[in-house]
């Protein structure tokens, strides 16, 4: 599920490069600030879900404690709670721009 989580980010992130100006950047080259920002959140979201899924795994196998797996998975509903709100408001600001009359 994570990795599918993560397939549909990283497409998410090369549209929104494409849509924000263009093809990706050379290699070598830097990306604009939103869009680092954005490739790092999404990094480590999926981490966080990664380790999350994990621990639950483990809690399951009984190798881990019930607060190492709550710790786990309720970092894991955060960030992908701070995801969300970061989709929703880079949705908004395209929708905002696109009322816009030229």
């Amino acid at each position: 599920m994570v990795d599918r989580v993560s397939d549909l980010l990283g497409k998410a992130t090369e549209l929104a490069l494409r849509e924000a100006g263009g093809a990706k950047p050379a290699s070598g080259g830097e990306a604009p600030a939103f869009a680092a920002f954005l490739q790092r959140e999404l990094e480590n979201a999926v981490a966080t879900l990664r380790q999350g899924e994990e621990m639950a795994q483990k809690g399951l196998l009984g190798t881990a404690s019930v607060q190492e797996v709550v710790e786990a998975v309720s970092a894991a509903e955060l960030a992908l709670q701070r995801m969300t709100v970061i989709r929703d408001r880079v949705i908004a600001a395209y929708q905002e721009i696109m009322r816009m009359q030229i």
